[in-house]
């Protein structure tokens, strides 16, 4: 009997094994389970997000799909205090084993399974939890869950035979998740310390390891004490282990738990306006005019352009990947060098928030203050202003979903007066307020919009790009994305059509109203904001300099409207809508900052335009290089008419209209420039630029009937010239970035810009133009 007992136990054992065999062979092979192939082994689905990375290589900030802020790290970029509190804590013999550590399973069975002792740990190594989190989806029934520990032990074993161990650990920091978007061991660690990997101190690194166990119930920002408690233990694991000693331990468990806690957000940080810009650009398809409303032709006619003329417009769409997909920013792990300085980034942000957020809104809030027509001017009437909120409230979104609900007239506006609880944007900070939303849309026309940007007028490499004033409020870029009316800043491209015609700083003409007729017959007659030297010969270096409205139609008299477009165009301006009319002298029409920083560039490079260079290259996840890029330059006007323009553009600083950069903030470097404002005081320009820096600012409310009444306040020298001069004080400030005042044009010893002679160059020029102008 016994003898009979002992063989069927022997059976039973055989058949136990024959049978574990057959369901691990089964596994492996496929035939029940999922055990992903090779191919995907060897090339795990790792989403990771794009980083935008400064000339400075500072990270700006990443792109990512909302649930994968993911950025790569490698293993030489681990603290080795990571590594040790990970094997310390959740699998102490990871080096020996090969992905199944059948000590800690049977430890495990035993204590947990047997004796019910729930801190007894668990049985799972690192590889196996690495199985997991790659490859094991929820379990839907009994017989499923029975698999899937056997499922990660054969995908465990093949991940050790495809990885070396730094890998495995590797992958399994940046597979992770630690809550509050923080995907992956980097972004953990800029979430919660502020610090790269490398960076990490033992206790810090010992948190982030307890949060593998439970994130949401170690969340060290949520339960700090609980958080701490879990930190210790794993402290006292890396003791065991003797990666630290016992009184490193103590001394470490006794700490407090102190978070530098900074959430990702790609709303936040530096240049949020800048990396929309160039997220909107590399992500475009290739333009299909059927997709685009009539209202768009012009948005449709600039889309075609850069699609052809700009390797970074539509970069996804252009490129591919080895295995011939797309590239994928949010998914790909790429590195983008832009040309951003981060701290030139922030001087320009700096100077955008100290100017027209702690100094003008003020005084705009003060002057609208007890006005009916707040914050519209007074030269609107009460039944005007009403029209133009009227249609504000029906370009909301809320309009929109009540009409398309079926909610009638009286009701939508009925909704729009009912005062509701809100959270509502200040400059001191979020507050807490009731108002209806038609009051809502009324307070933010209050607040005044911003645009900046500067180059190198050589290499093109944008330094600096503010859109607004505040990203998560004012999302409208007018950096590169809105165009307004650019007033005198106009200016020297007609007195560079001048120059190439013949024209020199010296010419006199006498400072008298001037009448012009447009094609029609029809009679127009500048005003002029002084009357200075009236009736008095003054040459046109004055008239530039004070930016003078009649010395600027004289010479629109002598030239032609349409050569005046075609040159503003040719200094890579794309608005269509540019009409060719005696007017044009003065700035009707609308340009963009971008396009305005672009043109100045001509100036101080010897009438060579520079297009905005953003990006330096891209690299992949591997760190190849897979795309250079570099300046796209034009010769807009010769040089000589170049030199001429500096000469006058230097009389608008030193004697003229730009002023107040010498007399307020003491900028003593050779530098020109052009101030700039439109009627009524709607926009106010400020262009300024150095040998090294080109840089122009606007400012001006969303809508142009919402400005300053007085022009004290609202001229272009008030509004937006002092931004330029707090920027350009801080980058001088600053020796590192190695910008000097001391740097000086480089204009040759025998130039004169008062020759009656035509170079030989400036005559085929002017023999050019009047062939195109007049043909």
């Amino acid at each position: 009997m016994r003898k009979k007992f002992i063989c069927a136990l022997w059976i039973l054992v055989v058949l136990s094994i024959l049978a574990v065999a057959v369901v691990f062979t089964a596994i492996a092979k496929g035939w029940i389970g999922y055990v992903p192939p090779v191919e995907e082994l060897e090339n795990p689905n790792l989403k990771f997000a794009t980083q935008i990375i400064s000339d400075d290589d500072q990270l700006l900030g990443t792109w990512s799909y909302s649930k994968e802020n993911r950025v790569y790290v490698g293993y030489n970029d681990l603290s080795p205090n990571l590594v040790h509190a990970l094997i310390a804590t959740e699998d102490v013999r990871f080096s020996e084993h090969s992905g199944i550590d059948f000590r800690a399973f049977l430890r495990a069975v035993i204590k947990r399974g047997i004796l019910m002792q729930k801190n007894a740990g668990g049985g799972s190594t690192i590889t196996q939890q690495l199985a997991k989190q790659f490859y094991s989806p929820t379990a839907d029934n009994v017989m499923e869950r029975l698999l899937q520990k056997p499922i990660e032990w054969v995908i465990a074993v093949k991940l050790e035979r495809y990885y070396t161990k730094e890998e495995i650990l590797t992958m399994y920091l940046n597979k992770f998740d630690f809550l509050n978007n923080a995907v992956g061991i980097k972004t953990a660690a800029k979430t919660y310390f502020s610090k790269d990997p490398k960076e990490l101190s033992i206790e810090e690194a010992a948190t982030l390891v307890g949060m593998c166990k439970n994130p949401s119930l170690y969340n060290p920002r949520r339960f700090n004490e609980r958080s701490r408690g879990r930190r210790n233990t794993v402290l006292d694991q890396m003791r065991k282990a003797n990666y630290i000693t016992r009184a490193e331990c103590d001394s470490l468990q006794a700490l407090p738990l102190k978070l530098r806690f900074q959430p990702v957000d790609h709303k936040d940080g530096l240049a949020t306006y800048f990396r929309e810009y160039l997220r909107h650009i590399m992500t475009a398809k290739q333009p299909d005019k059927s997709k685009y409303r009539g209202w768009q032709m012009q948005q449709y006619y600039e889309d075609s352009i850069a699609w052809k003329t700009n390797p970074l417009y539509g970069w996804c769409a252009k490129n591919k990947k080895k295995d011939g997909t797309n590239y994928n920013i949010y998914t790909d792990g790429l590195k983008i060098y832009t040309t951003i300085n981060s701290r030139m980034q922030q001087y320009a942000e700096e100077a955008v928030y100290e100017h027209v957020a702690k100094y003008l809104q003020p005084r705009f809030f003060k002057e609208k203050m007890g006005r009916k027509t707040a914050p519209y001017t007074n030269q609107l009437t009460q039944e005007e202003v009403n029209e133009i909120m009227d249609r504000s409230m029906r370009q909301t979104d809320r309009y929109r979903q009540m009409k398309k609900a079926g909610c009638s007239e009286e009701e939508i506006r009925q909704a729009f007066n009912t005062k509701h609880e809100m959270t509502v944007f200040s400059y001191e900070g979020e507050k807490d307020t009731i108002m209806t939303p038609m009051d809502s849309i009324r307070y933010y026309k209050y607040f005044l919009r911003a645009g900046f940007m500067s180059m190198d007028p050589v290499t093109g490499y944008v330094k600096a790009y503010v859109g607004g004033p505040n990203y998560n409020y004012f999302q409208y870029d007018m950096a590169m994305v809105g165009r307004r009316q650019v007033g005198s800043t106009i200016k020297p491209f007609l007195y560079s059509l001048a120059m190439e015609n013949g024209f020199s700083p010296c010419d006199e003409v006498r400072n008298v109203e001037q009448t012009l007729f447009d094609e029609n017959g029809k009679a127009w007659s500048p005003r002029n904001s002084s009357r200075s030297h009236y009736g008095e010969v003054v040459t046109l270096k004055w008239g530039l300099a004070n930016s003078n409205n009649w010395i600027s139609a004289y010479l629109m008299s002598k030239l032609s409207p349409y050569a005046l477009a075609r040159l503003i165009h040719s200094f890579g301006v794309l608005n269509k809508d540019i009409q060719p009319t005696v007017s044009l002298c003065l700035g009707p029409c609308e340009i963009s900052v971008g396009e305005m920083v672009s043109a100045y560039t001509a100036f101080a490079n010897r009438g060579i335009r520079t297009a905005p260079l953003f990006v330096s290259r891209i690299e992949d996840n591997e760190g190849n290089v897979i795309a250079n890029f570099t300046p796209q330059v034009d010769e807009v006007i010769s040089e000589s008419s170049a030199y001429k323009m500096l000469v006058m553009l230097r009389a608008v600083i030193n004697e003229g209209t730009g002023g107040r950069v010498r007399r307020l903030y003491g900028i003593k470097a050779d530098m020109g420039g052009k101030t700039g404002t439109t009627n009524r005081n709607s926009d106010g320009w400020f262009m300024g630029f150095t040998p090294s820096l080109v840089s122009g600012c606007w400012v001006g409310g969303v809508e142009r009937d919402i400005h300053f009444d007085t022009m004290r306040d609202g001229q272009g020298a008030s509004m937006a010239l002092p931004v330029w001069g707090l920027f350009m004080q801080k980058v001088y400030a600053d020796k590192e970035l190695g910008y000097s005042e001391e740097e000086r044009f480089d204009i040759p010893g025998d130039f004169d810009p008062c020759k009656d002679k035509l170079t030989e160059m400036e005559e085929e020029n002017a023999s050019r133009l009047d062939d195109v102008f007049f043909q």
